[in-house]
């Protein structure tokens, strides 16, 4: 679905970007675009640094092209900063913008114009806070889609004093960007669709995900920054595939202490034996709702019964998909619908303030009345229980 709604968004979006004669952007390198799209200001008291780091897994090859040696990846990281350069960081870069539309079918509107969304966040500036005191929040995008899609999210936890850590899984996104200049795109999506790759497909992000943890928790880690994580508080959170691989992930590697799957249909099962840390379901309300028909839920409603820890399954009512990532967000100041009937700002609102909420709770301790009952500042968000079909 995701697919459908994004190439459907840029349609439209190609008029409304010739009529307003965006073309004239200014470079996508300054970070700086004036009339163009434009993420969301983080709501936390921190100003945002980011980079990105380059890690190599000498230990695997590359699960969808073994010729290409070892496992390479391109990892995001967002950050507490005291100070910066000025320099906002570019959301993706031109190439990226433009393997991106053309997954999109998408003619006629300059080809590098998703590279110069506004960010918020700056580039290459130093990260601030305690040794070991920072939590860890792993983020994984849905599938074709760059880790980029979720920065909205990332900026706005590292403004509340997270570290951040997004993975574009190579191969398995329309374009991953190397420093050298090299471009990776979709390998696996030249492959068929069953349920063994689906499974192949979360067990190898399950696999990238405690890779990285390992080159962030080490001693003498590559990248600096990584003196500030805590090893003891990490968490996972994902959207679609991403969502379902905090699942996979959770099973594979007991340092990922809570999860949180955003609109994704859950892949391997949980084993009979369950999952006892905290986790939090997240979705649609038309296609999550436990009274929903379909193969989606059913995947959520047979995992439920094996989580045997903390667990909370919410539902938003009027959102779509796309709404969960920046993809919904940057439609919406396009003026394109994206057939959800809440806007993506507000989707985008929800899903920062709940997840933060979940992470508040279980990697800080910190009671979160909001994850209790339903709230009148959040009318759309519904509670679920399972077990009576039933949604507040």
């Amino acid at each position: 679905m995701t697919h459908t709604l994004f190439r459907r968004g840029l349609t439209v979006a190609t008029a409304l970007l010739m009529l307003a004669g965006m073309g004239g952007l200014p470079a996508a390198a300054t970070g700086e675009p004036g009339n163009g799209t434009h993420l969301p200001r983080p709501t936390g008291p921190h100003t945002v640094g980011t980079t990105s780091v380059q890690l190599t897994d000498g230990s695997r090859p590359d699960p969808w092209a073994p010729g290409a040696g070892k496992r390479e990846l391109m990892v995001s990281l967002w950050y507490p900063t005291a100070s910066h350069n000025g320099l906002r960081a570019q959301y993706m870069t031109p190439t990226e913008s433009e393997l991106l539309l053309e997954e999109g079918g998408i003619t006629g509107v300059p080809l590098d114009v998703l590279s110069t969304t506004r960010t918020n966040a700056f580039a290459g500036a130093r990260p601030a806070g305690p040794k070991r005191g920072l939590p860890l929040v792993v983020l994984s995008p849905g599938f074709t889609k760059p880790r980029t899609t979720l920065t909205t999210l990332a900026e706005d936890l590292a403004s509340h004093g997270y570290m951040v850590a997004a993975i574009d899984h190579t191969y398995e996104s329309v374009a991953t960007t190397f420093p050298d200049g090299r471009v990776a795109t979709c390998i696996a999506c030249e492959v068929p669709h069953d349920e063994a790759f689906w499974e192949r497909l979360v067990t190898g992000r399950a696999a990238d995900v405690s890779f990285v943890l390992d080159e962030l928790t080490r001693a003498h880690a590559t990248w600096n920054g990584a003196r500030l994580v805590d090893p003891s508080r990490i968490a996972m959170a994902g959207h679609s595939v991403g969502g379902a691989s905090a699942v996979t992930s959770m099973l594979a590697d007991s340092r990922v202490r809570a999860g949180i799957d955003i609109d994704g249909t859950t892949q391997v099962p949980i084993p009979n034996s369950g999952l006892s840390r905290p986790f939090l379901f997240l979705g649609r309300q038309s296609q999550y709702s436990p009274d929903s028909g379909g193969g989606a839920v059913a995947t959520w409603k047979r995992d439920w019964e094996r989580l045997t820890g903390w667990k909370r399954w919410l539902v938003v009512a009027g959102a779509e998909h796309a709404s969960f990532t920046d993809i919904g967000l940057l439609a919406e100041q396009l003026g394109i619908d994206i057939g959800a009937s809440l806007s993506a700002a507000r989707v985008s609102e929800i899903t920062r303030r709940y997840t933060r909420a979940f992470l508040e709770l279980h990697l800080r301790h910190r009671p979160q009345p909001l994850l209790n009952e339903p709230s009148e500042r959040y009318p759309q968000i519904k509670f679920c229980t399972p077990t009576t079909s039933n949604c507040v």
